[in-house]
């Protein structure tokens, strides 16, 4: 015997809906958003959430762009009347659609607002705007953005460096460029193939050439070198000119099988000497209590 199944609204509209959301369907998420309103059913977060997916995935269309804009925003303000508290995700997506319009300060306030509803941003609620501003050549704003990523504790990653050392790049801020190239350092180590085409443009190109001092004291380069466990001094651009740049092999000794300079070994410098000295003496006095270690590290370590 056939087992009838009685699907209420509600659990019909969610089936749809989950169907409409895998399939990223603009058009049959306004119609079930419709239909929801006009049945007068009670919308949840999931709800929301999903209507919002489908606009933000499908933004990037051209020829959807205009109208998942508007039914997004349509959807969050209806969230928002129905005092239904946005959520990480919910904020994303709508700051995504923001950014898909060229509104950088749209999306970058949309994730300020975060706070009003005790969410913590992501990184991927920060990279919209990051991204939009860098697209359209507003570096003082992409900063800021990045600024703000410091203040609420969430790291960049290469993605979002490497769009920072381009919009830095394009703009002409060569320091702002020599930050970004030692951030990438620290943080990546190998780049990726895009990036190093970024780098590359810089680098090839007239302002490169231009940025740099002309004179400075050797002695203050070299302890500036020792000071950071070698290979770098972080002191700025030193020099000017066209550069040489190609690509290159490095065989397993670590020498330039082109210009044939020795790459240099770079170790940890003076503040990570003394962070992993104070993190080595935390856990050796956890683990005993009577332990003199403390003493043995001011010796040894001082």
């Amino acid at each position: 015997m056939r087992k009838n199944h009685n699907h209420t609204p509600e659990s019909k509209f969610r089936h749809d809906l989950d169907l409409c959301s895998k399939k990223k369907s603009l058009p049959a998420a306004i119609s079930l958003y419709e239909t929801a309103l006009s049945d007068k059913l009670r919308l949840n977060h999931y709800h929301f959430n999903a209507l919002l997916y489908v606009c933000s995935e499908t933004v990037t269309d051209p020829s959807n762009r205009a109208s998942a804009f508007e039914f997004g925003f349509r959807v969050f303000d209806r969230m928002l009347a129905g005092d239904v508290k946005p959520t990480e995700a919910t904020v994303t997506a709508v700051a995504r659609l923001a950014a898909a319009v060229g509104d950088g300060d749209r999306a970058f306030g949309l994730v300020k607002t975060m706070g009003e509803y005790t969410v913590t941003p992501k990184l991927r609620s920060l990279e919209p705007a990051l991204f939009c501003y860098c697209r359209n050549l507003e570096a003082d704003k992409a900063y800021e953005v990045e600024d703000y990523m410091v203040s609420v504790g969430v790291t960049a990653e290469e993605p979002d460096l490497a769009a920072l050392l381009k919009v830095s790049a394009d703009t002409g801020r060569g320091e702002r460029v020599y930050g970004y190239l030692h951030k990438l350092r620290r943080a990546v180590r190998c780049v990726s193939e895009s990036t190093a085409e970024i780098i590359k443009g810089w680098f090839g190109g007239a302002g490169a050439g231009e940025v740099g001092v002309e004179e400075w004291e050797s002695e203050r380069v070299e302890e500036a070198v020792s000071r950071n466990g070698g290979g770098w001094h972080g002191l700025g651009w030193l020099g000017k000119g066209e550069w040489d740049v190609r690509r290159v092999n490095v065989d397993v000794g670590g020498g330039c099988v082109s210009c044939g300079e020795q790459l240099v070994c770079v170790d940890i410098d003076i503040d990570e000497t003394e962070k992993f000295a104070q993190a080595v003496a935390r856990l050796a006095m956890e683990r005993e209590v009577q332990s003199n270690f403390k003493d043995f590290q001011v010796g040894s370590f001082k």
